[in-house]
């Protein structure tokens, strides 16, 4: 019988549909011995079953990340929890490697969690008992990803989280390894050096669409940071079907408590109780490494447990009260170390007394700016948040890390400047100027039945005014044209007015009950927005974008959304005429007052402060 085979034919269909398919002649009969026969038949079936589950494996040709459903393991393997229970929990796909490599100071092994990012990034947070912070030692390509088939990439040192001291690396993922799943997580060695594999196999990386990634705790309750549960504004799980799990790593003991609140990416959950733990108290013995997660009970269903890279810190009090600033800055910032200079010295020039700053994992002279300003006198605080897309849960974390040190936040990005057409006469402002102070209610807070707990500033949207650079002379003197509808408004809040679920709409919070938002007209104040810069910096926005509402421009989703730019579609090429557009009112107010106040007589001519 003749079989005509084709490459995709797997060799058991070929055995099992021959007729005779080990013939042997007598001779061999009699040399062949059973057991001989039994290993080879146990190692051709072996080959032939894998060679076939291997071509059935999916072959990805998108560069999109297609991700799979999470593993789930029994949730009764968790200490503590109820043996009778049948519900399930998402297996935490911590990266248990063993591999000993030539590590990062010593010759002890690198132990690291991975988590799969957007864009194919690999993020690696190195564990505590691996190797301590090493920024000092950082330098250059270093380092290498180390993946299970061998591939390697270069691997980035991206920061140290502050709320756990834990270093960070980045590096991409091969385009071997995005063909085939599980996406399995890579190993950090220092480049050129050897290394030794041992068991176990590696595990799948974490997925960044759902995570438990920060927590914050405060006086009463702990506030966890978690990816992939409330998907959309407005539809949020009910806390009634979510509990807070702390686990002991040392002793996999677990401890659960109540979810107060659940909204966007935040969830408020009561403080543990760690005696069960060991501990004599709040803070004191704290030598254990305690991970939060979130516990999903949907009626009727199974439950689950969020995988995490999230600690709980237990609340101090502070030694020494700190006087606190009137009013602050924050945003959250990625590569603009060219525009933080003029935002910072405008800005600090009406009255902002200290910026805090959500670090979105920069890569260029960033940190150098901010200490060459921190030398200079300005007050600049940053927190390294490497979370991506994040904005909407870094804000909530910056009203809560903020709360000792400033009494007023004001949420603006740093293309954003506040003008207010009154301080076009004011030749050179004073520390004693009211500016934007004056915008602030005039009478003590607590003293109003309906006191204001935000003030709402409204946006002109700035075009390209027939820039093909970046001016570098600063945006406030390079972008003068702008659209006539004003567009959204930015917000300045009182911190302590702001609601129990810290829900915003990334420049604007709910406040309590009792509270009250003041807009203010445009003749009183409004925010210039430099929105749509020189194509060479559009782009780059258009790639990166930190906004909540459109997670990824070159999608359709949400195409109506005021973040994006009219006309110009889902994909980052430079429409015709980009420079003229965007254009209907000549605006030069804030640029000749910025002049008055900050260009300065030098060497080389005429320069403003912030280019000196």
């Amino acid at each position: 019988m003749n079989i005509k085979k084709s490459p995709s034919t797997p060799l058991l269909r070929l055995l099992l549909i021959s007729p005779r398919p080990f013939e042997f002649s007598e001779t061999m009969r009699r040399k062949v011995s059973p057991a001989f026969l039994f290993l080879f038949l146990s190692v051709f079936l072996f080959a032939s079953f894998s060679l076939y589950f291997s071509s059935c494996n999916p072959i990805y040709a998108s560069t999109e990340i297609s991700f799979p459903s999470v593993n789930l393991t029994a949730i009764s393997k968790i200490p503590g929890y109820s043996s009778s229970s049948s519900s399930l929990a998402i297996k935490e796909d911590i990266n248990y490697l063993t591999r000993h490599v030539a590590s990062i100071q010593d010759s002890s092994g690198v132990k690291s969690v991975s988590v799969l990012l957007p864009d194919w990034e690999v993020l690696l947070i190195v564990l505590p008992e691996s190797t301590p912070p090493m920024t000092a030692s950082i330098s250059g390509n270093d380092f290498l990803c180390l993946y299970p088939n061998n591939e390697t990439s270069p691997a980035r040192f991206s920061g140290v989280l502050p709320s756990t001291n834990q270093t960070t690396f980045k590096c991409g993922l091969p385009k071997r390894n995005r063909r085939r799943l599980p996406f399995l997580s890579p190993v950090l060695i220092r480049s050129g050096e050897e290394f030794l594999v041992s068991s176990p196999p590696p595990e799948p990386m974490m997925r960044w669409t759902r995570l438990a990634y920060e927590s914050f705790t405060t006086e009463n309750d702990v506030v966890l940071f978690v990816k992939g549960l409330n998907h959309r504004q407005g539809i949020n799980l009910s806390p009634k079907e979510l509990t807070c799990v702390f686990i002991d790593e040392t002793s996999n003991n677990s401890v659960r408590t109540a979810v107060s609140s659940s909204i966007q990416e935040v969830f408020r959950c009561e403080r543990p109780d760690l005696t069960s733990f060991g501990y004599g108290g709040e803070g004191n013995g704290l030598n254990k490494r305690i991970k939060v997660s979130l516990e999903i009970r949907h009626q009727g269903e199974s439950s689950f447990m969020m995988p995490s890279v999230a600690y709980y810190i237990p609340w101090r009090k502070l030694e020494i009260e700190r006087p606190k600033s009137l009013l602050c800055a924050s945003t959250m910032v990625f590569d603009v170390a060219k525009f933080l200079r003029e935002w910072v010295m405008y800005h600090s020039k009406i009255g902002v007394e200290k910026f805090v700053l959500y670090d979105n994992d920069s890569d260029d002279d960033l940190m150098k700016v901010i200490k060459e300003l921190n030398q200079e006198g300005y007050n600049i605080e940053t927190f390294f948040w490497i979370w991506p897309k994040t904005q909407e849960a870094g804000f909530s974390h910056a009203s809560l890390y903020a709360k000792d040190s400033c009494t007023w936040m004001m949420y603006l990005d740093v293309d954003e400047f506040v003008f207010a057409p009154s301080w076009v006469t004011s030749l050179q402002p004073s520390p004693d100027d009211p500016m934007l102070r004056s915008l602030l209610p005039k009478t003590q807070w607590w003293s109003d039945p309906r006191p204001i707990g935000q003030v709402s500033i409204r946006c002109n949207e700035f075009g390209p005014s027939n820039q093909i650079t970046h001016p570098l002379e600063g945006v406030t003197q390079g972008y003068t044209c702008r659209r006539k509808e004003d567009n959204r408004h930015k917000s300045i809040v009182l911190l302590e007015a702001i609601e129990h679920s810290l829900l915003n709409a990334i420049h604007h919070f709910k406040l309590k009950e009792g509270y009250r938002t003041k807009p203010v007209s445009l003749e009183v104040a409004v925010v210039n927005h430099y929105k749509y810069q020189a194509w060479s910096e559009f782009k780059v926005k258009f790639r990166r974008r930190v906004s909540a509402y459109v997670v990824d421009w070159t999608k359709g989703l949400n195409p109506l959304s005021k973040d994006r730019a009219p006309g110009l579609g889902f994909e980052a090429v430079e429409p015709s005429g980009w420079e003229h557009k965007f254009c209907e009112v000549q605006d030069d107010r804030l640029k000749l007052l910025a002049q008055r106040w900050f260009e300065k007589q030098t060497m080389a001519g005429s320069k403003m402060a912030w280019q000196i």
